[in-house]
């Protein structure tokens, strides 16, 4: 009996050992918070990323590049985001880590998994050239999808728009209109489900054409980036889910949190910032705008609820590496909030259309549209009930705190609320018995996507490959029960913002001339307690740190002002918690 059970362990051993090729899911949301989705500690419906959850490993410490264009870019090549081109936008500010270009000399993963065999199908925000004028008659972009490995493509080029009428709507290599693209049309149009309706076709179509081959996808979702744009159906489902108020709704995250894992019961909070919900002047549009939300991450739940069925249907989801994460943390630009009364903005919307419409053929050239297809003007303002089509508004500040619990700051600053996602690895076959709905605290990194894909398609990386060396690790080992020792720390720099972690350690400062913090992460995640004067040799050898990879990545020279090496940016700020950036920023 004991020689039949070894056996038969054995055996159970050698086929998880060696799987074969699996097929590769990313999924990447766009503006969202740590704590956003219910795996994570919060209270909207997402059963379809909870059920993976539940059947994968969750990282705990994963973390992006604090914006939308790097964290792109980083997914991509498995480089530093200055490294690839783009160590802010699209736009070229003279230096090449700022070219705002990704680099044709970086490979992206379609290229990296080709000699594998892999067929690559990318859905979703491209946001990683300039180019994004329509192509000339006879002509092809140099940086779009299909050039960069990619065998089909249906998105978006630019980084942000309409959810019902898309900018820069793109099908493989040519721009289309979603009202009379002959493969996926209708008046009911709404872009998340656009994406993951497409994402579902490409399975069914690789099953049925290519199941010879693995492939490679990647699905970024533009959910719940700005603007708040839901079906009503969708939205109704969260009325009265958000009444308690910001204060209230940041403290069940907390415990639920608590319970799932996520925290200690001890573990250090960042206070509430964004106001207060007494002194809210609106309570309709406050609630209406996190009512939206949600419905926009409730949407996207549901068509990756679909794609997984899709994957069941076609016998491809238990040897399918499927990955969730975002690209940055909650966002509190205030994007369509102002408080005037513009009489171009009318809170309520007009009884009848007050502009021409609108040709079905008509190609949305516009980030913010000018106007709906059917004539109604374009709505910006506090008190503009958003949701429809005729809005365009951002949910603020105070829901973005709420996104983010328990962490400090927002997208765009690598303290934790801007640079910490969920990470959820969900692949039957190739993980480990016994490891599904584990939490996983190793530290991770977007740079360590890439040499996950080429880990598991067993591809060995080659310095004749890649003129610049991939910089992450593979996670592979983590689903097989393994530690992982990535060697050096992980860096981070965003518009001055600036970050290293090494160990339990991170160094962090704020703008050109902020000021080092440092904190213990594993004591102290929530960045409270400053120990940048009690710990100087530490905070001066990870300065250095800081400065030898800055300039080996074209960090430096930077863009920004003050210069770095300024006396204000290398001196540590005395204890306590540093001033909070009120900057305007609305950049998508």
């Amino acid at each position: 009996m004991k020689s039949l059970i070894a056996w038969i362990l054995s055996f159970a051993t050698f086929a998880y050992a060696a799987p074969q090729k699996p097929n590769i899911l990313i999924i990447l949301s766009d503006d969202m918070g740590y704590s956003d989705i219910g795996s994570y500690g919060g209270e909207i419906d997402t059963p379809n990323l909870d059920s993976l959850a539940k059947g994968g490993l969750r990282l705990t410490q994963f973390y992006n590049t604090a914006r939308c264009c790097p964290s792109r870019a980083s997914l991509l090549t498995g480089l530093y985001p200055h490294q690839a081109g783009i160590g802010h936008m699209m736009n070229d500010r003279g230096k090449d880590g700022y070219r705002g270009e990704l680099r044709q000399d970086t490979p992206t993963i379609a290229e990296a998994l080709k000699p594998a065999g892999y067929r690559s199908y990318m859905i979703g925000k491209w946001h990683v050239t300039q180019q994004t004028a329509a192509p000339k008659a006879g002509t092809t972009p140099s940086n779009w999808p299909l050039q960069r490995g990619f065998d089909r493509f249906y998105g978006t080029i630019h980084g942000a728009g309409s959810f019902f009428d898309p900018n820069t709507l793109t099908r493989d290599n040519r721009y289309i209109s979603p009202f009379t693209d002959p493969e996926y049309s209708g008046k009911d149009y709404y872009y998340t489900d656009a994406l993951s309706d497409q994402a579902a076709r490409f399975i069914s179509e690789h099953a049925k054409t290519s199941s010879d081959s693995p492939f490679f996808m990647y699905l970024a979702y533009t959910a719940a980036h700005w603007p708040l744009h839901a079906k009503e159906k969708d939205i109704s489902k969260y009325r009265g889910r958000f009444d308690a108020g910001y204060a209230a709704l940041r403290q069940a995250r907390i415990e639920k949190m608590k319970k799932l894992g996520l925290l200690k019961n001890d573990a250090t909070i960042a206070p509430q910032n964004g106001g207060s919900w007494s002194d809210v002047p609106n309570l309709e549009f406050e609630l209406r705008c996190m009512e939206v939300y949600a419905a926009m991450i409730d949407s996207m739940d549901q068509g990756i609820g679909r794609i997984i069925d899709q994957l069941k249907q076609s016998g491809q989801f238990e040897n399918t590496l499927i990955f969730f994460l975002q690209d940055n943390g909650g966002c509190a630009e205030p994007i369509g909030r102002r408080r005037d009364k513009d009489p171009s903005s009318p809170q309520a919307r007009p009884g009848k259309p007050s502009l021409p419409p609108l040709a079905e053929e008509y190609l949305q050239p516009d980030m913010i549209p000018k106007q709906t297809r059917n004539g109604f003007p374009m709505r910006q303002g506090y008190g503009v009930l958003p949701g429809a089509a005729d809005t365009y508004l951002g949910y603020g500040e105070a829901w973005a705190n709420v996104s983010n619990t328990p962490f400090r700051e927002y997208k765009h600053w690598v303290h934790e609320g801007g640079i910490s996602t969920p990470l959820i690895a969900h692949w039957p076959r190739g993980t480990k018995p016994g490891l599904a709905n584990q939490l996983e605290p190793t530290p991770g990194h977007l740079i360590d996507l890439m040499a996950t894909c080429l880990d598991v398609a067993g591809i060995e990386i080659k310095k004749d490959q890649f003129t610049r060396k991939p910089e992450g690790i593979s996670l592979k080992p983590l689903l097989q029960g393994e530690s992982i020792e990535r060697g050096k720390p992980i860096f981070w720099e965003h518009e001055g913002n600036r970050a290293v972690r090494e160990g339990p350690w991170k160094l962090v400062a704020k703008d050109p001339a902020g000021a080092w913090e440092l904190y213990n992460i594993e004591q102290d995640r929530a960045e409270q307690q400053n120990l940048a004067n009690s710990e100087p040799e530490r905070v001066n050898t990870m300065i250095k740190q800081w400065e030898t990879w800055a300039h080996n990545t074209h960090v430096l020279p930077w863009i920004w002002k003050p210069a770095y090496g300024e006396p204000a940016t290398t001196k540590a700020t005395p204890k306590g918690k540093a001033k909070k950036d009120k900057r305007a920023k609305t950049e998508p």
